[in-house]
């Protein structure tokens, strides 16, 4: 039961998350341990698909790995969702209000740069700054990744699930039914 509780709980996440841009899905995998089945959850990697947005600061990265993001307290943090704007210093920022880093701190894109799929900065032929981009990642300006979530696979593993769960419901009330059986015939022989 609990095994089929915690591929109920990895599906649901996904499904929660089927429409947030760049999630990657995570699978649920087994192994078995002296207490029984285990199920973990591991990260897949498959690329989402890539969504056009036509705006100069929507980001999509096309490979392995993730933007790294600072927040105001100087905590990093890893995102593949990538829809900034432009603050009034240059600086891309996510809705939250994380900036995009550099290979050199923060990015600063001044007015009229150009990004490129390298990650390179580019005014007036100069690169100026560069994202800091995983090894063989690039960027795709005006773009954005979709989740590689599919919400029909999605549901498919929360109905079997939760019928796994429901049949090791049943072996366990048949169980505790027989054992309340053998004890009730066990006290009429004394």
């Amino acid at each position: 039961m609990s095994a089929a509780q915690s591929r109920l709980e990895i599906a649901a996440h996904n499904l929660a998350n089927a429409s947030s841009n760049g999630f990657r899905r995570s699978a649920a995998t087994g192994s078995i341990a002296g207490t029984g089945v285990r199920i973990s959850s591991v990260q897949t990697a498959d690329q989402g698909a890539l969504h056009r947005t036509g705006r100069p600061f929507d980001l999509a990265l096309v490979g392995e790995g993730a933007f790294v993001l600072r927040d105001p307290n100087g905590v990093s943090a890893h995102f593949r969702g990538g829809s900034f704007v432009r603050d009034r210093l240059g600086h891309l920022r996510d809705d939250s209000g994380r900036v995009l880093e550099g290979v050199n701190g923060p990015v600063r894109v001044p007015q009229g740069a150009t990004i490129e799929s390298d990650g390179s900065i580019r005014e007036e032929g100069k690169t100026v700054d560069r994202i800091a981009l995983p090894q063989g990642a690039t960027v795709r300006t005006g773009f954005i990744e979709m989740s590689n979530v599919n919400a029909i696979s999605e549901m498919v593993d929360v109905l079997s699930a939760q019928r796994s769960f429901e049949s090791a419901q049943k072996v366990l009330t048949a169980i505790d039914g027989a054992r309340a059986k053998s004890s009730d015939e066990v006290a009429r022989l004394k």
